[in-house]
């Protein structure tokens, strides 16, 4: 089962325990995944989908909120959903399914919140955090995705909404960000699942730079190590050791000598020792010589 899946079954299962919070969720699911269906015995909703969870959850809403089975289809109980989510036209007496939704449904914290839920389960996904951080709900049209946006920003974050084909997507990509959404949508059990995944991900990463840190460290040394040896074997093999004065003459003798050793350890070996700028200082002026010798 994918992450996505994973966190649609646990928020099928999360209730909110007022009857406000149960209205704009279900307000959420039919908006994102409703049709009106007006036959002889009224006009029903149908939920635009094969999924068990969700169609689960509609059916839930709909007997704990109006006490019939979504399978009734009495025109006076349906009449009640669509007034419940603002959805009836009581002037012609017949549903009217909006994308975006009354308002007065969504005013309080708590009933946001079970609208996002609603929202993200019928049309939402989120990418495996192994691979990347990626939350995203497609919406209907840009009135939808305008409101459902502002409804995720109240809570402090930076959703945003992007054009794809002829949907409008409302998308997180900040791992910090889709934590906090979960959090705000109840899905408690996922929220902490993807905060594993992240501190690896960190450990792993940082582990990474210090790494390559050292490893950049490392090569720069060397290759130093190397430039110095070069150039004093230049400065042997044309004017001589003996040429230099004798405190350069030391260090020059002890590089060729010890050509792994760090600054620091070299300096150790003289006599008296040398701190490790004092060795950088002689070896600066070796390289120095060399350079006069070779343009000379």
């Amino acid at each position: 089962m994918s992450f996505s899946s994973k966190v649609k079954e646990e928020l099928a299962g999360q209730i909110g325990k007022s009857r406000h919070c149960q209205i704009a969720e279900l307000a959420a699911l039919i908006a994102f995944d409703g049709k009106a269906k007006i036959g002889e015995n009224g006009a029903t909703i149908l939920l635009d989908t094969e999924n068990e969870n969700l169609l689960q959850k509609y059916g839930i809403l709909v007997k704990k909120l109006f006490h019939f089975d979504t399978a009734n289809t009495k025109a006076q109980d349906w009449k009640r959903v669509y007034e419940a989510v603002k959805m009836w036209d009581e002037e012609k007496q017949k549903p009217h399914i909006t994308n975006d939704v009354n308002g007065i449904l969504v005013q309080q914290t708590c009933c946001k919140r079970a609208f996002i839920r609603g929202a993200f389960l019928a049309s939402g996904s989120i990418s495996d955090p192994n691979k990347s951080y990626h939350f995203e709900i497609v919406c209907k049209d840009e009135h939808q995705a305008e409101q459902l946006k502002e409804m995720i920003n109240s809570f402090d974050m930076d959703a945003k909404i992007v054009l794809r084909k002829k949907y409008y997507v409302v998308y997180l990509k900040e791992g910090s960000q889709i934590v906090d959404l979960l959090n705000v949508m109840e899905a408690h059990i996922s929220l902490m699942n993807l905060e594993n995944v992240r501190i690896l991900k960190e450990m792993r990463n940082s582990v990474n730079r210090k790494v390559n840190c050292e490893t950049a460290n490392i090569s720069k040394t060397v290759n130093a190590a190397v430039k110095q040896v070069l150039d004093i074997e230049y400065i042997r093999d044309t004017a001589g050791l003996d040429s230099l004065p004798e405190n350069l003459k030391e260090m020059a003798l002890l590089r060729l000598e010890y050509p792994e050793s760090a600054l620091k350890e070299l300096g150790t070996y003289l006599n008296p020792p040398v701190g490790k700028s004092g060795v950088n200082h002689r070896l600066r002026k070796l390289s120095a010589i060399a350079e006069e010798l070779r343009e000379g």
